[in-house]
């Protein structure tokens, strides 16, 4: 029996994204409220980038978009609204979406609190309804968010991003380089409560199996997290691109990509960095 479970920790899926498991990972509400502890630490760039990055990040786009009253901005994955309260604060008209209900909730008293109209939707991007067609002028998605996508997913959201832009309208979104790939290795790591209590707020082992897929370029880290009463599993996946890739996905979905840059603070392209962030635009 205790072999038998051994096993199932150690097993690895077939084939990447075999399984999703987003809906714990940002909605439990032991680990959600960790995840939101992590996004708001200011000086770390654990599930967030840095305050002060963010803020650059911010001023860069908006030195090439004119961000301001009646230009309109979607935010996918905007978290507890890092990058949408800013935006708004230089008065356009902002959109955020995210997975989350507890980072939605955080960022709506941010906006309730600096008299800021944002409009916040909460629900899986790939599939919310009610966003208005034809209607923004920018779709952000930061934090290579889009790495965390299936191939199929990928599909499924650029056509969205599509879908919702106005004609000549922008993306702007960032992914894991190649050379971030090759710095991956597989490994195991296990203990009682892995992580300091991230898990589960009861007496919980922790077992992290890390997966690189060769062929594919997709990393797993896999947790499988066994308390008393229950034994459960997270799967984190990782797509890592090269710009031949991102052009093909882009233009199959019949967007032009206009630049790459080393990341959303719009640093030159580096072939040595984690990054690649791009800006396409609907054809």
């Amino acid at each position: 029996m205790f072999f038998a479970e051994i096993e199932k920790i150690a097993a690895i899926p077939a084939r990447p994204f075999e399984f999703y498991t987003a809906e714990i990972l940002w909605n439990d509400p032991h680990i959600s409220k960790h995840m939101l502890a992590l996004h708001l630490e200011e000086n770390t760039e654990l599930a967030s980038r840095k305050k002060s990055f963010i803020e650059r990040s911010v001023a860069w786009m908006a030195s090439l978009f004119p961000v301001g009253p009646s230009f309109r901005i979607a935010d996918f994955g905007c978290g507890p609204g890092l990058y949408t309260t800013l935006f708004a604060e230089r008065g356009a008209c902002v959109t955020g979406i995210d997975f989350s209900e507890r980072s939605i909730g955080y960022a709506r008293e941010t906006a309730l609190s600096k008299g800021l109209d944002i409009d916040y939707r909460l629900g899986n991007y790939l599939f919310l309804e009610g966003l208005p067609e034809n209607s923004f002028d920018l779709v952000t998605m930061i934090y290579c968010d889009f790495c965390a996508l299936s191939p199929e997913q990928r599909k499924i959201l650029l056509r969205r991003f599509f879908s919702l832009l106005t004609s000549g309208g922008a993306v702007i979104l960032d992914v894991f380089s190649m050379k971030a790939f090759e710095e991956r290795r597989e490994d195991m790591e296990w203990g009682y409560r892995l992580m300091n209590g991230f898990w589960s707020p009861e007496p919980y082992y922790g077992f992290r199996n890390t997966v690189v897929y060769r062929e594919e370029r997709v990393v797993l880290d896999k947790y499988d997290i066994v308390e008393e009463r229950r034994v459960f599993q997270v799967y984190n996946w990782l797509q890592y691109f090269d710009k031949k890739d991102l052009r093909r996905e882009f233009e199959s979905e019949n967007f032009v990509i206009e630049a790459f840059y080393g990341d959303v603070e719009g640093s030159p392209e580096d072939a040595g960095a984690s990054q690649i962030a791009v800006i396409a635009r609907k054809k």
